[in-house]
């Protein structure tokens, strides 16, 4: 990313020069900006450095959206362009060759080099835009009702209600009074379970009270249940979970609890992340071969005669727990950046994304989540899912 902030600026400062246009000093200060803000995110995000006060909301979501949108696509756009020209200069200088010049008139130029720094310059003016529509969608989550016909279901568990709360994501995106909305919205739906599916925090263990906070104040009838996620283990994974677990957190990490629902027992089942060892981010710790491990070693723990349900952050896990009638899951934010339903990031990265899914007798809820770790979301809204559970 760094290499494509230089890029960029060079190429704005070299069509400003030859289109006689003088913002090479704005360019240049915005650049640095950017530069420096990814270092610090990069570098210093978790540390505790005194430049917390940098890091607000706006800051980071123009830093990501300008990185993520913008110079990632120009790189790769721009680079086979780059190394052609370069190898066609490398060819005339090994061969003696001068390149002869161009002449053009003046006004064809000109247009010319209108065109190409306004294309050049676009990027960062757009970035402005998106942070400000960013800024507001962070704000906003909505209740996506869903009902789950289930084959075998229990009769006394027709018409089970669940609030499913996944991805809060709490930290540089998802604060302050939009966690309370979350509470409220949660505890309005008055469901018989909640189960909240990974990725309590970002990142910071910081962040940890205020996702505790929320978790401790949402009601349901028979509880709520949680499992961990990729971000709630960037930290510390085994400090999370203690200090999770002391605040009276039901977290089920590769365990279950059993809970009796109209006098049907219930069986929730928790999968760790991955192998449920060794760095979160490891792709060999959250491949398919540590899912499908997991999945394995979780169901020895099966209760004959309870109704199972089978909370994963990975969506995956579905294909694994073959005889497991429901299963809840988050980790896609529904693709994140979607064109349509079906069209975009979501498919492009998971066999599961968003919604219901059913095969045979097992159904999949993939929650969207409900907070940010990344502050733009196209198509594919924070959410916050109402279940319920129907005989097929």
């Amino acid at each position: 990313m760094l290499i494509g902030d230089c890029v960029w600026l060079l190429r704005c400062i070299f069509r400003l020069r030859r289109a006689g246009l003088g913002w090479q000093l704005a360019v240049g200060a915005f650049t640095a900006a950017q530069i420096a803000g990814l270092v610090l995110v990069v570098f210093f995000r978790t540390r505790n450095h005194g430049l917390q006060f940098l890091f607000t909301t706006p800051v980071l979501a123009c830093i990501y959206l300008w990185h993520f949108l913008f110079i990632i696509p120009l790189m790769i756009t721009w680079l086979p362009l780059l190394v052609g020209k370069l190898s066609v200069r490398l060819a005339r200088i090994l061969a003696g060759l001068k390149r002869a010049p161009v002449v053009e008139s003046a006004p064809e130029v000109s247009r010319r080099d209108f065109i190409r720094v306004a294309a050049c310059a676009a990027p960062a003016l757009l970035t402005g835009g998106v942070t400000a529509f960013s800024l507001r969608q962070l704000q906003h989550f909505r209740i996506r009702k869903i009902d789950a016909p289930i084959a075998g279901l229990p009769p006394a568990l027709d018409g089970l209600t669940i609030a499913h709360v996944s991805d809060l994501h709490v930290g540089q995106f998802t604060h302050g009074s939009i966690l309370d909305e979350i509470v409220e919205a949660t505890n309005a739906l008055g469901a018989d379970l909640v189960l909240a599916t990974g990725d309590l925090i970002n990142l910071d263990l910081k962040d940890l009270p205020a996702g505790l906070s929320v978790i401790s104040r949402l009601r349901a009838q028979h509880g709520v249940f949680m499992c961990e996620g990729n971000h709630d283990l960037f930290e510390n994974p085994v400090e999370f979970r203690q200090r999770t677990r002391s605040a009276g957190v039901r977290l089920l990490v590769n365990e279950n609890a059993v809970v009796s629902i109209r006098g049907t027992p219930v069986q929730l089942l928790g999968l760790p992340w991955g192998s449920g060892i060794g760095p979160p981010h490891d792709v060999a710790n959250r491949g398919e071969n540590a899912i499908a491990t997991a999945v394995r070693k979780l169901l020895l723990q099966r209760q004959p005669g309870a109704f199972p349900i089978l909370l994963a952050h990975h969506p995956h896990a579905f294909d694994h727990a073959e005889k497991i009638p429901l299963t809840f899951a988050g980790h896609t934010h529904g693709g994140q950046l979607m064109a349509t339903g079906e069209l975009g990031c979501g498919p492009m990265m998971f066999r599961y994304w968003s919604g219901l899914y059913r095969d045979a007798s097992r159904a999949l809820i993939v929650s969207n989540g409900v907070g940010n770790w990344f502050p733009l979301r196209t198509a594919a809204p924070a959410e916050i899912i109402h279940l319920t559970l129907r005989s097929a």
